[in-house]
């Protein structure tokens, strides 16, 4: 058996357990968690929308943003594990498939070290 890319059953667990525990799924709709998830990313975003390069790659590091850098990545896992619950999507599948998709559009021999889209790059 392969190794799990992304093991999130624990967490998904967990969230559905906190979710019934507060009867909370009745606003778990799909559409509903979407919007949280995309709030969530923009609060991530609003902590790097001003920084340096240099900075935002100490964002985690760093005294004065490294809390909220975890709560806000803490909240976007949170919601996107639930989600996927919610829609029956196993994201250890979702990510090896395409994780294989991204590599055979993004040959290793045409794509290292440049950022051209898949259509883009030329055919090895």
């Amino acid at each position: 058996m392969e190794d799990k890319l992304m093991n999130v059953d624990g967490a998904t667990q967990a969230l559905r357990r906190f979710a019934q525990e507060r009867d909370w799924q009745q606003f778990h709709s799909p559409k509903n968690l979407v919007m949280a998830l995309s709030g969530e990313v923009g609060e991530l975003t609003e902590i790097f929308q001003w920084m340096t390069e240099a900075d935002s790659h100490r964002a985690a590091a760093s005294a004065k943003t490294a809390d909220a850098v975890r709560d806000e990545l803490a909240d976007v896992a949170l919601y996107l594990i639930r989600l996927a619950d919610v829609l029956g999507v196993d994201l250890n599948a979702a990510i090896t498939s395409k994780l294989a998709a991204n590599a055979a559009k993004y040959p290793v021999e045409t794509a290292r070290g440049v950022s051209t889209k898949y259509d883009q790059l030329p055919k090895a």
